[in-house]
């Protein structure tokens, strides 16, 4: 009985199955996710290749590259053959793939409905596990000025500077704000506070004839829109 190999290295299978000349001779869209990710390790361990060990990985978070993305390079390194390098190379992928979602929302850099709002932060704040507070300043014809995380709290809520919101909108001379927060318990029913801050950003910023146009709670895969419901 022949010995097992010590290692499933990439560059030791038969071409057909070598994920980097996969990717070569048939495009990118010709890879499995699990593929993908072996690209990334190289190899695998003793007693599996780098794919199967990949799709061990991705089983463990049902086959979602999302859920994949939250791993921590302490979650990773538990998986055998998952040193520290291994899980960095991972963890950087995944946050390249989550900040491209936004560079890509950002580049239509128009605001024209709620769900445009949404594509922009999701990637930003949406899947946070605790509550973050962004705005939005835009000119007149609702194109992104800018876009300032204003505060980061605890799950429980943040604190809104109402002060600075309107000092930054008028040095950008933005016309138009969009407030934006999420809700790391996937609620997305807005509480007493969110209301009020709302209110009382409107009620400020009117006084300088800019509008607060909408306020989006976000989570993961969705949002409430103040403006939608009426809130406004």
């Amino acid at each position: 009985m022949s010995e097992k190999p010590s290692s499933f290295s990439i560059k030791n299978w038969a071409q057909d199955d070598q994920p980097r000349e996969k990717l070569l001779y048939k495009g990118k869209s010709a890879l499995s996710d699990a593929e993908l990710v072996a690209i990334l390790i190289g190899s695998g361990n003793r007693e599996e290749s780098a794919v199967a060990l990949c799709k061990r990985i991705l089983s463990s978070v049902d086959n979602n590259l999302s859920e994949l993305g939250k791993l921590s390079v302490e979650q990773l390194m538990e998986f055998k053959g998952i040193g520290e390098a291994k899980a960095i190379t991972i963890t950087a992928a995944m946050e390249l793939g989550r900040r491209r979602r936004g560079g890509e929302a950002l580049e239509k850099n128009k605001i024209t409905s709620s769900t445009s709002v949404f594509e922009l932060m999701q990637p930003i704040i949406g899947e946070l596990q605790h509550e973050e507070f962004w705005i939005i300043y835009m000119n007149n014809s609702n194109k992104v000025i800018q876009k300032n995380q204003l505060s980061k709290g605890g799950i429980t809520g943040t604190l809104v500077d109402v002060r600075l919101v309107l000092k930054n909108a008028l040095q950008l001379g933005a016309t138009g704000l969009i407030l934006t927060h999420n809700h790391p318990s996937g609620t997305l029913k807005p509480s007493e506070a969110d209301k009020q801050i709302t209110q009382k950003l409107k009620v400020a910023a009117e006084s300088l004839d800019i509008k607060v146009l909408d306020h989006l709670i976000i989570t993961e895969k969705a949002y409430f829109s103040f403006a939608d419901e009426a809130f406004l």
